[in-house]
């Protein structure tokens, strides 16, 4: 039974956290605080329910069935607590700053354009923006550090969103291996390209290892293990190092190549890089997070009407 004093939606975020972790160490980790704060305020929460929430697991702790329990209405009373807060009423303005983080070409070629929509339609409506790689960006969702994450990955690396998170896809690009662009430079199937170029060094992303998780799924098909040797997070710097006879990597078929660069198509499989809009489900009603969500959606759905 409940204690008069009912219970602190920070205890429940707290016991959620561990049901979703495994670990008070995690959680401490995620929330930026410390495993003997967590002990403390769940263990309050023990008393304020009447219920034992935890028991001995060799070294750790686990939730009881109680605790499992508790912690499955926890992500129901703050998910409700969260879009109670957020609610502005169907009839008002939105408003608000939202933090966004996520990779440099959606911001480029898709938040940028937004911003600018929004400056005249929703003035009232603000973006912080910080550039992160996928894994960065999706950790800084889960942090609160952001409301919105743009994120990616690819057909032959896909990636696994938290069931806390709602993604939404956005538009997609297809991917070659930018080389040198030398006499006899070969065509054909993905395996075929990437068996022409088994002793050639390979360039893979500093901070994202989807691109290498393909080019290794790629290379295996091909009958070979990749040689790769350098990193790099900038496609431009990627297509220096190529022209400067460092290697091959990943390079987006749309963009425009350097002088003495190719960049080949991939077929049988094909490569393709598929990009989110990834929120928090306790916000996906926040009107400034609906309406920018609502129109990255729009312009994609427009570039892939006009490309097909």
């Amino acid at each position: 039974m409940l204690n008069n004093g009912g219970m602190e939606t920070r205890r429940l975020e707290l016991l959620a956290e561990l049901s979703r972790l495994g670990s008070m160490r995690a959680v401490a980790d995620v929330l930026g605080t410390t495993t003997s704060t967590v002990s403390q305020q769940i263990a309050a929460l023990s008393r304020e329910t009447g219920s034992v929430l935890l028991e001995p697991d060799g070294r750790r702790v686990r939730l009881t069935p109680a605790g499992r329990r508790l912690a499955e209405h926890a992500v129901t009373i703050l998910a409700a607590v969260e879009e109670a807060r957020l609610d502005l009423g169907p009839e008002a303005e939105p408003n608000g700053t939202i933090r966004v983080a996520g990779f440099a070409t959606a911001i480029r070629g898709s938040l940028l354009p937004v911003i600018t929509e929004l400056a005249t339609s929703h003035p009232r409506v603000h973006l912080l923006i910080r550039e992160h790689e996928p894994a960065e960006a999706l950790a800084l969702l889960a942090g609160d550090g952001a409301d919105l994450a743009l994120t990616y990955d690819y057909n032959l690396a896909p990636a696994t969103i938290d069931p806390s998170l709602r993604a939404t896809p956005l538009w997609t690009a297809d991917w070659g291996l930018g080389v040198p662009a030398l006499p006899g430079t070969p065509t054909g199937t993905a395996q075929e390209v990437f068996t022409r170029f088994r002793t050639a060094d390979w360039i893979v992303n500093s901070r994202n290892t989807a691109d290498e998780h393909v080019i290794r799924t790629l290379a295996s098909m091909a009958g070979f293990s990749p040689r790769v040797t350098h990193q790099a997070d900038s496609l431009d710097l990627v297509q220096d190092m190529i022209t400067a006879g460092l290697g091959v990597g990943l390079l987006p078929i749309a963009a425009t190549p350097s002088s003495g660069i190719r960049i080949l198509p991939l077929t049988s499989p094909g490569v393709v890089l598929r990009s989110y809009a990834v929120a928090r489900h306790g916000r996906l009603n926040w009107p400034p997070l609906a309406l920018v969500t609502g129109l990255l959606r729009d312009r994609a759905d427009g570039s892939d009407a006009a490309e097909s």
